[in-house]
This record gives structure tokens, C-alpha cells and sequence, in this order.
């Protein structure tokens, strides 16, 4: 159980704000792109072969750097790898908007995944540690970009692109990055590290950050030698932790139950809810024939019904406990799909506006027990390593997920109309869903902090 003394709530707030803010800036990033490949392609005269790696390498140098995280945080204390994390990643930012050919933007993007893969996991158990008792009621709020922000990343891109060109994709993000930077030196905390000065472990590193990079970019992009690869890096590095005391990615974490519990949540949610936010965007494109900015607007009702629910989350944690909650969240978030397993029958539009605002409260709801189980049996000097563990396992779920669910919807087309396709790929998303209820009924029946 940790032991951090509590910080009073507005100065709690103020750093929750700053690290929100850095929230945004990672995830805005990562899918803000997504709408403006087309026309970097054709301003740089490169084929979107060679400019679909814009995206690519944002993601691979992020996946790269969340193994380190721990160790660096351990080592220099939270506040310093923020900051050159948030300076990093606005850098990277600045030149890309500069970049003058495919190449160039490709080796941009790689400081900036760097800066950003730091970002969310060392924010994260920067809070948690300060936080202490009250992180079960503040963590919705902290949560929150996390839904947010991939809905108004895309709508963002198509506003920028269309009335500006793509380079304000990156221009337009640099003021909020200087911002958050300028904050975030006045306001967070620099307390001296009070984690073990461990040596850093150079072979688990070469096995970790590689083999995660590799099997997270094989999977999203279907390149099977890069995620088998991927894998026996990753297996490697389970024998070498098993075997190092001092392994970048601790694995004795995973001795405690609460932390254990919760990692196996955080793994399933992000195999089966969280991966179907990509086959959304596509029905409504590829099926109602959206553009990318009516994409964005049709899926509004998934964010705001996770956005009532993560700022009333600290209050229903209190009331109903982390058990009765995760399990509630995982049965909105079915019921909400449900509607769209149904697509071949072309169910109307509002019965899928409010099945997305009912899936969005299911996942609000999943999303703060698992964050105070995970963190809250923990001493507080084992937070940093957790957060890294935590964010390397969303990581993988969420990409096996999606892998699975556009190998079924690849399949599906070349035999059945789009819409019957998109219904079956839904319904083997609720499958998914239905084995996230087993992790579930473990959830301790009371909040630990």
C-alpha cells in the first residue's frame, strides 16, 4: 500500500491540468495524421507508400521508448523526464512542420514518437505518486484526453489541412506544446527520486524496446516477420527478466495481485474495446461514405458519453467499489456494440448514436477502477516501473486486438457486402469484450485508495 502523503486538491488539480495537457499533445499527435497523409504525399511528391511511414514511425519510436520510461523516471526523478519528454516531442513537432521531403518528415517523426511515448506513462505515475488517497476520485479527470482527444485528432487534421495545408498539422500544435512546457516547469514537482538507482539494464533493453516496436508495427500494419520477430524479442526478455534482479521492465509486479488483476484488465480492454475504435472511423468512410471530419463528428457521442462518466468517476469508485464498476463499464460497452453487430439489417441512425453514447459510459466506467487497482496496492517507488508495465501492456492488447479484428473484416469483405462484414467484425469485438468480465470479477470489491 502506498504511502504518499496527500497534496492539497487545487494544487492537485493544477498538475492533473499541466499533465492533461501533455496528454493531448501525445495523443492529438498520434492521430491527427491520419487525415492528411493524401496530401503530404502529393506535396512532397512521394507515394503514399513511403508516406504512410509518417505514421508508422510515430508509432514504433513510441512503443520503443515506453520500456524505458521506469528507469528513467527512477533515475532522474519524474519532473526532469517530463519536461525534456514535452521539449523533445514539441521539437519534433516544430520539424516536421519544416520537413522538406518524405525522408526528412519519417526522421522527424521518430523524436517526435520519442518525446511522446515518454509522455503518458512518466505523467501518469508522476500523478499517481502525488495523488495518494485521492487518486481514485481524481483519476477520471486525468483519463479523460484519452477518449477525447482521438475523436477531435482527426477533426482537427481535416479543419487544418483543408484551410491551411498539412503543415499546420504540426505548426498549429507547437504553441500548445511550448505552453504546456512553460507550465509544467512552474508546477510540477521535483522531489529527489526514491526508487533504487539501478544500473540501467542495456540487454533487456536491446530486447525489450525493439521487440515491442516490432510486434506492436508488424501487427497494425500485417507485416507477419516484423510480429514474429517482435514476439521472440518479447519472449527473450521474459527469460531475461526471470533472470535479472534488475530488469528494465519488472515483472515481479505481477506478484501482486492487484496489479496483476488489473494488467490482465487493461490487456483485454484494449484487445477487444478499445481496438474497435478503428473499424468505427471505417464503417462510417467506407460504408456511409463520411469524410474523415464526419467521421469524427459521428463518433462525438462515444466521447461524450466516456467524458460524463470519467468526471463523475471518483464519486461512483466511492459508492459502488472497483468490482461492481468495472463490471458495469464492460456491460454498457456490450450493450452498446450490440447494435452494430447488427449492421447487415441497417439499424437506424439514432439507434447508433445512443449505442455510442452508451459505449462511451461503459468505457468511462471501465477506465478508473482499473487505473487505482493498478496503481493503488503499489508502494509508491514501484509506481514508475508500473506505469511502464501498464502502458507496454495496453500497448500490446490493443494492437493484437486490432490485428485480429482487421483480419476478420479483410476476410469478411472478399465474401460478404460491407455492411454484413462490418456487423460480423463487431460481433467477434463483443466476444472479445465478454472475456474482459473474467479479470473483472477479481477487482478487489473495495478501492484500495
Amino acid at each position: 500500500m502506498t504511502t504518499a502523503v496527500a497534496r492539497p486538491d487545487a494544487a492537485l488539480w493544477r498538475l492533473g491540468g499541466v499533465l492533461i495537457m501533455g496528454a493531448v499533445l501525445s495523443i492529438l499527435d498520434a492521430t491527427i495524421v491520419t487525415v492528411g497523409i493524401d496530401a503530404i504525399a502529393r506535396d512532397l511528391g512521394s507515394s503514399l507508400t513511403t508516406v504512410q511511414w509518417v505514421a508508422s514511425a510515430y508509432l514504433l519510436a513510441a512503443s520503443a521508448a515506453i520500456p524505458l520510461s521506469g528507469w528513467l523516471t527512477d533515475r532522474f526523478g519524474g519532473r526532469a523526464v517530463w519536461l525534456t519528454a514535452v521539449a523533445i516531442f514539441t521539437a519534433g513537432t516544430l520539424l516536421c512542420g519544416f520537413a522538406w521531403s518524405a525522408p526528412a518528415l519519417i526522421a522527424f517523426r521518430v523524436l517526435h514518437g520519442l518525446g511522446g511515448g515518454l509522455m503518458q506513462p512518466v505523467g501518469q505515475a508522476v500523478f499517481a505518486q502525488e495523488a495518494g488517497p485521492a487518486l481514485g476520485r481524481m483519476i477520471g479527470v486525468i483519463t479523460l484526453p484519452a477518449t477525447v482527444a482521438p475523436v477531435l485528432g482527426p477533426l482537427l487534421g481535416g479543419a487544418l489541412v483543408a484551410d491551411f495545408g498539412w503543415r499546420w498539422m504540426f505548426f498549429g500544435i507547437v504553441p500548445l506544446g511550448v505552453a504546456t512546457f512553460c507550465f509544467a516547469r512552474r508546477l510540477l514537482p521535483a522531489p529527489v527520486p526514491d526508487g533504487a538507482r539501478e544500473p540501467l539494464d542495456i540487454r533487456g533493453i536491446l530486447l525489450l524496446s525493439p521487440g515491442l516496436g516490432a510486434f506492436v508495427y508488424g501487427l497494425a500494419e500485417g507485416v507477419v516477420i516484423a510480429w514474429v520477430a517482435g514476439a521472440a524479442l518479447l519472449l527473450a526478455y521474459g527469460v531475461h527478466a526471470a533472470r535479472t534482479p534488475s530488469a528494465v521492465l519488472d515483472l515481479k509486479l505481477f506478484r501482486d495481485k492487484g496489479f496483476a488483476v488489473a494488467s490482465a484488465s487493461t490487456f483485454l480492454l484494449g484487445a477487444s474495446l478499445y481496438s474497435s475504435m478503428l473499424v468505427l472511423p471505417l464503417y462510417y468512410q467506407q460504408v456511409e461514405q463520411a469524410s474523415a471530419l464526419q467521421a469524427g463528428l459521428l463518433l462525438a457521442p462515444q466521447a461524450l458519453g466516456s467524458a460524463a462518466v470519467l468526471l463523475a468517476g471518483g464519486r461512483l469508485l466511492a459508492r459502488f467499489g472497483p468490482r461492481r464498476m468495472m463490471l458495469a463499464g464492460i456491460g454498457l460497452s456490450m450493450l452498446g456494440t450490440l447494435a452494430f453487430t447488427q449492421l447487415g439489417a441497417a439499424p437506424g441512425g439514432v439507434v447508433l448514436t445512443l449505442s455510442l453514447l452508451i459505449r462511451g459510459a461503459g468505457l468511462g466506467a471501465a477506465t478508473t477502477p482499473g487505473m487505482t487497482t493498478l496503481y493503488g496496492s503499489l508502494e509508491r517507488s514501484r509506481i514508475p516501473r508500473a506505469a511502464s508495465a501498464f502502458n507496454v501492456i495496453n500497448r500490446i492488447g490493443g494492437s493484437l486486438g486490432t490485428a485480429l479484428l482487421a483480419a476478420v473484416l479483410h476476410h469478411e469483405l472478399t465474401d460478404t457486402a460491407a455492411p454484413t462484414a462490418f456487423g460480423t467484425t463487431f460481433t467477434w469485438a463483443l466476444l472479445l469484450s465478454a472475456l474482459t468480465l473474467v479479470p473483472a470479477a477479481f477487482f478487489p470489491r473495495r478501492s484500495t485508495r
